[in-house]
């Protein structure tokens, strides 16, 4: 009863805010400099605003996380967009920066500077959450006129309202934000590899990298004990290939883990794979790309507003990832946070 209030008042908060009427201002660009694609493309978005008179602040990223604490330091000083030259982890971690975090973990985070809007420059290598968010892969180009015209209030609505993922992980120390899907399992085996991929690899598309990795995170991957619990309800409880909590349509450089999924129906996708083969998994990989993967039998979704992941021993914690970002072990648990960030489209 205590928490299903704490939502009420949450999602109050933001019914309130969404009223008000959302003035531009200052304007900061995070670059993801060690990212080859982010580094080529900035500099001609930078001619662009600067042409267009759009005054803006850069900072350059050096380290993980680094986006994170910049954009909340910016939220504190009286920026009120952040916009992301990169991909989908740069966008994650400063869509974590909008948010503060507290001790008690049955109290979800909430935001710096309610007004503020976070705006997506895609420069990485599969982009999802600007894909899944207008529906479609657009070029930089587009998304450059649309802060244009959120800067300039040349447009009455410049911004939507999304919901966000709340994780915790690591014996529920340890908490994140996620904008797109975090999966467990095989699929956080298969970011760990990715994230390690050299050069040569990263020249490649975002489908080609993850399968590459994924193949090899089957080879080396056993079943565990895995129980899912939703809204308080035990779901399944087996041994299993993969889990995944999903927000947006697309994860993983294009897959479509549930077809279903939407950033603003309040709810998550929970998918979970039990008792598949070697052989049975990698035939599912080409087809989770179109949502093929649900006809399978072993393949289970479900929708809920808080999920919790459990493993049973310290040697069956299973790798998190969340947005490519590799965050830590199960046990977790991940809660929705409905129209909790503004985005500019």
């Amino acid at each position: 009863m205590v928490c299903e209030r704490r939502q009420f008042i949450y999602e109050l908060q933001f019914t309130l805010y969404d009223s008000l009427s959302i003035m531009s201002g200052k304007l900061l660009i995070i670059i993801n400099q060690t990212a080859a694609k982010a580094r080529r493309a900035w500099p001609d978005i930078k001619t662009k605003l600067e042409h267009r008179k759009v005054q803006f602040e850069a900072y350059e990223t050096i380290a993980p996380g680094d986006a994170t604490e910049r954009t909340r330091s910016a939220l504190r000083f009286g920026f009120t967009t952040i916009a992301v030259v990169g991909g989908d982890g740069t966008l994650s971690e400063t869509a974590e920066g909008f948010f503060e975090f507290g001790v008690d973990r049955n109290r979800l985070p909430w935001p710096i500077n309610f007004p503020a809007a976070l705006a997506i420059l895609p420069a990485g290598t599969g982009d999802d959450f600007a894909r899944g968010l207008i529906g479609n892969r657009a070029p930089v180009e587009h998304w450059i006129e649309k802060l244009i015209s959120h800067q300039r209030q040349e447009r009455e609505n410049t911004v939507r309202l999304v919901d966000v993922m709340s994780g915790t992980c690591d014996n529920f120390t340890h908490q994140f934000i996620c904008l797109n899907a975090s999966t467990m399992g095989i699929g956080g085996e298969t970011a760990a590899r990715v994230a390690a991929q050299g050069s040569l690899m990263r020249r490649l598309s975002g489908e080609v990298r993850f399968s590459a990795a994924a193949v090899g995170a089957l080879g080396a991957w056993r079943e565990r004990r895995v129980r899912v619990s939703i809204d308080g309800r035990e779901s399944i409880d087996d041994r299993m290939n993969l889990v995944g909590v999903a927000n947006g349509l697309y994860a993983g450089g294009g897959m479509m883990l549930s077809p279903k999924a939407r950033v603003d129906d309040g709810k998550l996708d929970v998918i979970t794979a039990a008792g598949l083969s070697r052989a049975g998994i990698i035939r599912e990989l080409p087809r989770i790309h179109h949502g093929g993967h649900v006809a399978n039998p072993r393949v289970r979704i479900e929708q809920g507003e808080r999920v919790l992941i459990e493993t049973f021993s310290a040697a069956d914690g299973m790798l998190i990832e969340a947005d490519g970002n590799v965050r830590g072990r199960t046990p977790a648990e991940f809660r929705i946070m409905p129209g909790a960030l503004r985005f500019v489209v």
